[in-house]
C-alpha cells in the first residue's frame, strides 16, 4: 500500500528542486549589477583540459559595474580572454597584464523588459513543474484508493499537497518579484 507521508515527501522535494532550479537560473541573469554568477558558466583551456574560470582565476566584484579576474598564472590572461569572448557573456575584457576587468554596461529600458520577460519565461516553466509533480502525486493517491487507501486519508493528503503546491507558487513569484525589481532599479 501506498505511504502517504513519503509520498507528501517526494512531492515537496520536486516542487523544492524546481524552486531551487529557478533561483540558480535567476542568478545567471545579468540585470546591470557586477555579479560574478555571470561567469559560471565559461571554461577556459588550461594545461590541456576545459575548466571552469573560478580554478584559473580569482573572481571578484570590487564595485558594482565591474568584475575583475586576477588570473593566478599570468600566462592564462590569453586564454582565459579568449574563453570570455567566446562565451555567451557578451562583455569584452579588458586587460592591463596583470588583471582582466568586465564592464557591466548599464541595460536600456527596452533590454530590462527584455530580462524580465525572460525571468518570466523561466518561471512559468518552473511553475509548470510544481503543477507537474502536483499532477503526479495526485494521480498516484487516487491509484492508492483502489488500492486499499481510505478516501479521508487520500483526502487529507490531497489537501496537503494542495498547501504544498500553494506554498513553493508563492515562493516562486516573490523570487520573480524580487528579481524584477533588481532589473527595473537604475
Amino acid at each position: 500500500m501506498l505511504d502517504v507521508k513519503t509520498t507528501l515527501q517526494e512531492a515537496e522535494e520536486r516542487m523544492q528542486m524546481a524552486a531551487m532550479y529557478l533561483e540558480d537560473q535567476l542568478t545567471h541573469i545579468r540585470a546591470g549589477r557586477a555579479n560574478v554568477a555571470i561567469l559560471d558558466g565559461v571554461r577556459v583551456s588550461s594545461y590541456g583540459s576545459m575548466v571552469p574560470l573560478n580554478q584559473v582565476a580569482n573572481v571578484s566584484a570590487p564595485d558594482a559595474r565591474t568584475i575583475a579576474i586576477r588570473p593566478w598564472d599570468r600566462k592564462a590572461i590569453r586564454d582565459i580572454e579568449k574563453a570570455i569572448m567566446d562565451s555567451d557573456v557578451g562583455i569584452t575584457p579588458e586587460n592591463n597584464g596583470e588583471i582582466i576587468r568586465l564592464g557591466i554596461p548599464q541595460p536600456t529600458e527596452e533590454r530590462r523588459r527584455e530580462l524580465v520577460k525572460q525571468c518570466n519565461k523561466i518561471g512559468e516553466k518552473t511553475k509548470i513543474e510544481v503543477r507537474n509533480a502536483r499532477t503526479e502525486i495526485k494521480d498516484k493517491l487516487k491509484k492508492a484508493i483502489k488500492d486499499g487507501l481510505s478516501e479521508d486519508l487520500e483526502k487529507d493528503a490531497e489537501e496537503s499537497l494542495q498547501k504544498l503546491h500553494d506554498k513553493y507558487i508563492k515562493k516562486i513569484d516573490a523570487l520573480l518579484e524580487d528579481k524584477q525589481k533588481e532589473i527595473m532599479t537604475v
